[in-house]
C-alpha cells in the first residue's frame, strides 16, 4: 500500500521534486501507520550507551530467539521475521560504528568499545507479522523502523545551559567549585579567577591561561572523581571545535557588577559563552533532541556509589536537570506526524551483573528513589514510566562459594579491569534510597569494573534486555 502511494507521487511530479516529496511522504506515511520510532538512548559519560546500542543490534539481528529474549513478545510468539540495519536519512552524520564495537566486545580478549567522540546515527528495520489492529487486517507482514542517535555523554550535560545566562551559569559553577568534592582541588583556579580584573581591557593570553586551568580541572573531575555536571561538555570532547575561542570561557564572580563594559575581559567571556550557546548547544538540541518518541536513560549507579555520597547526589541532580530539556507527553496520531513527544520513558540502572542476583531489585529501588519526584510530574502528563536494573552486556557471571562454615555465599566472577586479574568477588548490597553524607558507611562502597564476559559459545550475554525491548517497542509490534 505504501509503495502504491509513493509511486503515484513519482508519476505526477518531475524527478527532482519527486525525490523530495517521496522522502517526506515516506516519513509521514510511516509515522501515520505507527511504523517509525526515534529512540533516545540517553546517558552520561561511562553509562554504557555505546554498549547498549551494540547489544540492541546484535541481539535483534543474530540472537533473537525464545531462549535468549523470552519476555520480548514478538520473539516469544515467533512473529519476528528478521531485523537488519538499513541506510539512514541523515546523510551529514556518520553511521554508528557497530562493526568496530561488536569486534571489541567479541574479541579473543573482549574489551569495551571506545567511548563516543562525535554524533552518529543508526537505523534498524524490524520485519514482523502483526497480530492485532488495523495492520493485521491489511497485511501479513509489517516493518518497524527504529532510528537511534549516539553522542558523547559529556555533551548531554550542556543542555541545561540553554536556560541560563552567563551570570546565572557562573553563579552555579562557582557554587559547585566551592563545595565538596570539588573544593579540595579548586583553590588554585578560584584564586586565578578572583585575580582577574573583569573591567580591564581584554587580555587574550590571561583568559586563555585561566581557561586552560578550568579545562584541566574539568578533566580531573571526570577522570578521577567521576562527576557528572561538567560544563561546557565540548571542552572535554571538543570534536572539530578543538582550539576554538568559543570554548575558552570559565565562570566568574558577577557580584557588584552593574554593567558589562564593552571591550573588557568580562564582555569577552560573556560573548564567548553566548556564542557557545547559540552555535553549539542550540543546534545540538534542536537537531537531535526534539523529535524523540521513546527514551531510555542509562544510569551507572554503582560507579557513583563507589565515589561517595556527593557524587551520587550530583547524579540525581543531573538527571533532574536533564529531564527539563526533553519533550514529554501523551502521543497521538497528529502529534506523531508533526510534533513527536516522548510517551514512554525507561530509567535503567545499568551493570546489574556487577551485583549478586538477589540485589538487582535493590539497585532498581535505589534508582526509583532518585527519580521519584521527576516520575510523578511526568506521569501526570501521561508518560508511561518504568524503572529496572539491567545489563546490556554482561561482564561477570554468578558463582557460589562456601565459607569456612560451609555456608553458601553468592558472588560474581570476572576479569577485573584495574588489575587485569580474574577474581571472585562478593559485592556489597547497595542502599535502597539515597543516603546523605552522614549516613554513608565509613568503609564506603566498592564495585570493581570488569571486562566483557561472553557466553561459552562466544555470544553477548545480557540481563533483562528483553524486558527493555518489550517496554520500549512491544506495543508497536502487536
Amino acid at each position: 500500500m505504501l509503495d502504491k502511494l509513493l509511486n503515484s507521487i513519482n508519476s505526477t511530479l518531475d524527478s527532482n521534486r519527486a525525490k523530495k516529496y517521496k522522502h517526506q511522504a515516506h516519513q509521514l506515511l510511516h509515522r501515520s501507520f505507527d511504523q517509525h520510532i526515534t529512540l533516545a538512548v540517553t546517558g552520561f559519560s561511562r553509562s554504557g550507551k555505546t554498549a547498549f546500542i551494540t547489544a540492541l543490534v546484535e541481539q535483534l539481528t543474530k540472537q533473537a530467539n525464545k531462549q535468549n529474549l523470552p519476555f520480548f513478545d514478538v520473539v516469544q510468539s515467533e512473529r519476528l521475521i528478521a531485523t537488519k540495519t538499513i541506510p539512514q536519512d541523515i546523510l551529514a552524520l556518520p553511521t554508528f560504528a557497530y562493526k568496530q564495537a561488536i569486534a571489541s566486545l567479541t574479541d579473543k580478549t573482549p574489551k569495551w568499545p571506545d567511548s563516543t567522540q562525535r554524533i552518529n546515527t543508526l537505523r534498524l528495520a524490524l520485519k514482523y507479522q502483526p497480530k492485532s489492529g488495523l495492520r493485521s487486517h491489511i497485511t501479513d507482514v509489517s516493518t518497524l523502523i527504529i532510528d537511534l542517535v549516539d553522542y558523547p555523554g559529556e555533551w548531554l550535560m550542556d543542555l541545561p545551559m540553554l536556560s541560563l545566562s552567563f551570570e546565572q551559569w557562573s553563579s552555579e559553577q562557582l557554587a559547585l567549585l566551592n563545595q565538596k568534592p570539588r573544593s579540595f582541588c579548586s583553590r588554585e583556579l578560584l584564586t586565578a579567577i578572583a585575580s582577574l580584573d573583569l573591567d580591564a581591557p581584554v587580555d587574550e593570553s590571561k583568559l586563555a591561561e585561566i581557561a586552560e586551568q578550568y579545562k584541566i580541572l574539568l578533566q580531573q573531575f571526570k577522570q578521577e572523581m567521576k562527576l557528572t555536571i561538567l560544563q561546557p561538555g565540548r571542552v572535554l570532547i571538543p570534536g572539530d571545535l578543538a582550539g576554538a575561542p568559543l570554548l575558552m570561557f570559565f565562570p566568574v564572580n558577577f557580584s557588584n557588577k552593574n554593567k558589562v563594559i564593552e571591550g573588557s575581559n568580562l564582555a569577552h567571556l560573556q560573548k564567548r559563552y553566548q556564542a557557545y550557546i547559540k552555535e553549539v548547544v542550540t543546534p545540538f538540541y534542536q537537531n537531535y533532541f526534539c523529535k524523540f518518541d521513546r527514551q531510555i536513560i542509562l544510569v551507572d549507579l554503582l560507579n557513583a556509589l563507589s565515589q561517595g555520597a556527593n557524587v551520587l547526589a550530583e547524579q540525581k541532580n543531573a538527571i533532574e536537570q536533564l529531564l527539563q530539556h526533553f519533550n514529554y507527553g501523551q502521543s497521538s496520531f497528529i502529534k506523531r506526524l508533526f510534533s513527536p513527544k516522548i510517551d514512554k520513558l525507561l530509567f535503567a540502572a545499568n551493570k546489574s551483573d556487577h551485583l549478586s542476583s538477589e540485589h538487582h531489585k535493590d539497585l532498581a529501588i535505589l534508582l526509583n528513589n532518585l527519580v521519584q519526584q521527576s516520575q510523578n510530574e511526568l506521569k501526570f502528563d501521561g508518560v508511561k514510566i518504568e524503572t529496572m536494573a539491567m545489563s546490556s552486556v554482561c561482564a561477570t557471571k554468578a558463582v557460589e562459594v562456601k565459607d569456612k562454615k560451609n555456608k553458601i555465599i553468592k558472588c560474581i566472577y570476572g576479569k577485573e579491569i584495574n588489575s587485569g586479574n580474574w577474581m571472585t568477588y562478593l559485592p556489597a548490597q547497595p542502599p535502597m534510597r539515597q543516603l546523605n553524607e552522614y549516613e554513608w558507611p565509613n568503609e564506603g562502597f566498592s564495585f570493581p569494573e570488569f571486562y566483557p564476559l561472553l557466553s561459552n559459545d562466544n555470544k553477548l550475554r545480557h540481563i533483562r534486555l528483553d524486558h527493555v525491548f518489550e517496554f520500549l517497542l512491544g506495543d508497536k509490534l502487536r
